[in-house]
């Protein structure tokens, strides 16, 4: 039976230089017609969870999810080009795919907070769809809270795999305390990378067993997430 491997984007595989915090609130001001008062919060959370705070913050009702992915997707699309500008893929990212792309038995896919549209976007504008299956990753839409994703990879990819079973082994590959706690509430490997605003002290106080300082060692990328399986 293959494997899942799921990558988040931000942070893990795209640095994307505050065009994500650009990118809330234009939607934001889409759907109200203003500008919001204060940045959105991220930190590893949902896009859901994201938009949502941004309405509470503003005591406003958040429009219909429907709408509130639209804004998004159209307000990720247009920033594109500066994305490509600003941006960046991190160190070691694309090597890591590939690497891991070539170790059998494995699917590689994302699992982002992100919506599906603005995941590809950040990994387009750097050339890194090719290694990622992104039909069966799980996104911002698909819930509220990271671990709700997992079961929603592993069933999208087991209807993509008949050599996948809905519970496939599974591992997660993030920067943030979250990531680690999505992976121990719904029982999966977790590798966590120290490449984001969450060093590595904070990552193994969040759980982490095994942590690496960025992807450019794909040796360890690779032997961290065989590890991350046992």
């Amino acid at each position: 039976m293959r494997r899942l491997v799921l990558w988040d984007v931000d942070h893990t595989l795209v640095e994307n230089s505050g065009i994500s915090k650009e990118t809330y609130a234009a939607a934001y001001e889409m759907l109200t017609g203003e500008l919001p008062l204060a940045p959105a919060r991220t930190e590893g959370r949902t896009d859901r969870l994201i938009m949502r705070g941004m309405f509470d913050a503003h005591r406003r009702e958040m429009p219909s999810w429907p709408e509130v992915e639209a804004a998004l997707s159209q307000a990720g699309a247009a920033r594109f080009r500066a994305l490509q500008t600003r941006g960046s893929a991190l160190p070691g990212a694309a090597d890591a795919l590939e690497a891991v792309g070539r170790v059998g038995g494995v699917v590689q896919s994302v699992l982002t907070g992100n919506v599906r549209a603005n995941a590809q976007v950040k990994l387009a504008a750097f050339g890194l769809v090719g290694w990622l299956d992104l039909d069966v990753g799980a996104y911002g839409a698909d819930g509220d809270d990271r671990a709700e994703l997992v079961p929603v990879a592993r069933a999208r990819a087991a209807r993509a795999y008949a050599d996948v079973g809905e519970k496939a082994p599974t591992v997660l590959i993030g920067d943030t305390p979250r990531d680690v706690a999505a992976a121990h509430d719904s029982g999966v490997g977790v590798v966590a990378v120290a490449s984001g605003v969450h060093d590595a002290a904070c990552l193994a106080a969040a759980g982490a067993r095994l942590i690496l300082p960025d992807l450019r060692d794909t040796d360890a990328v690779v032997g961290s997430i065989r590890l991350a399986f046992s």
